[in-house]
């Protein structure tokens, strides 16, 4: 098979780190902090005797999103953050200081750090709050997919935002649902190919919410992509429609803008790209049951095969394009 990907090699997503702890050991819990986030230290006022931490943590690649909670007033000092993170206070107050700024947040506030400057913040007892990790190159490297071309950082994020409405309310209810499925240890998320795109949605939704740098040409005017870099695409995903694909990846595989892309897709497809990828694996999968030995091949086999992760939605795809269920397929004579 020819390799249609001559300036990008997709790696396989890895299985999603899912983790829980609870203990009231002070260099335990640092030891879990460093493991997830950054080298940190841990103070108490002079006295407290009733520590106790709480966390849950998934770690999708070089995302980490984490529910974090303290019983006692607590102080966390970072010398150097090396990545971009974002606290979202839950319970109690968040008191942040970091590249000259100084922040108090509460529920509706989330506190922004950048790279390159280290990081105390304090909280009351009793506090509990999101706290999201995104390493530098990830987010950059999402940005520059997003608009077609290398960028330069730090991205310039703000040392805080309002949550109570708009784009970084959005954001914040898909934080708070991923947080919700650290209770489920067969969570859609823990799938691979939902982790990847699930992480991509978060690092573009971020992008998209927050004022930096980049925002205005990220949501300017689009231009459409050419054709041949459309058809370019097309083969792409025609050629291995099972792969993991993201939007952000189709885009380098035109070596244009998502927003491009999108355009181009739009007026010379008729479709986005996404759902393209779709159609294209529902008919790979229909063509797979027509021909498959009921007696030997299951659908949600041939499925997974074909990039469908969750079967519920693929099954009801399924029937709005071929006016039957998948199983109905398999099982007709051949």
């Amino acid at each position: 098979m020819v390799d249609v990907f001559p300036r990008y090699a997709h790696v396989f997503p890895e299985v999603p780190d899912i983790v829980h702890f609870s203990g009231v050991d002070i260099d335990e819990a640092r030891s879990v902090l460093n493991r997830f986030y950054y080298p940190v230290a841990v103070g108490m006022p002079e006295g407290t005797d009733n520590f106790e931490l709480g966390v849950g943590v998934i770690q999708l690649g070089p995302l980490t999103v984490g529910r974090l909670s303290f019983t006692s007033p607590v102080t966390l000092l970072v010398a150097e953050l090396d990545a971009y993170h974002v606290s979202i206070p839950t319970a109690g107050r968040l008191h942040a200081r970091h590249a000259g700024h100084e922040v108090v947040a509460g529920p509706s506030t989330a506190v922004i750090f950048g790279p390159g400057s280290p990081v105390y913040t304090s909280r009351g007892a009793n506090s509990a709050e999101l706290a999201v990790k995104i390493e530098r190159k990830a987010l950059e490297d999402e940005l520059s997919g997003l608009l077609g071309h290398p960028i330069e950082g730090p991205l310039g994020l703000p040392p805080e935002v309002d949550l109570s409405t708009g784009p970084g309310y959005s954001w914040t209810r898909l934080i708070r649902l991923l947080c919700d499925e650290l209770e489920y240890e067969s969570s859609l998320f823990a799938e691979p190919m939902m982790a990847e795109q699930l992480r991509s949605t978060i690092l573009s939704g971020l992008l998209l919410s927050l004022p930096h740098r980049y925002h205005a040409e990220l949501t300017g005017p689009i231009t459409a992509g050419p054709p041949r870099a459309i058809r370019r695409v097309v083969e792409a995903i025609q050629s291995e429609p099972e792969r993991a694909f993201t939007v952000t990846d189709l885009a380098r595989v035109a070596n244009m803008s998502v927003r491009s892309l999108q355009e181009g897709f739009r007026r010379h497809v008729g479709t986005a790209p996404m759902t393209y990828l779709q159609q294209v694996r529902l008919g790979r999968v229909h063509d797979a049951l027509r021909r498959a030995d009921p007696v030997r091949v299951t659908v949600a086999a041939v499925a997974h095969r074909w990039g469908f992760a969750h079967l519920g939605r693929f099954a009801s795809a399924y029937r709005a394009r071929f006016g039957e269920s998948p199983s109905e397929t398999l099982r007709a004579p051949h």
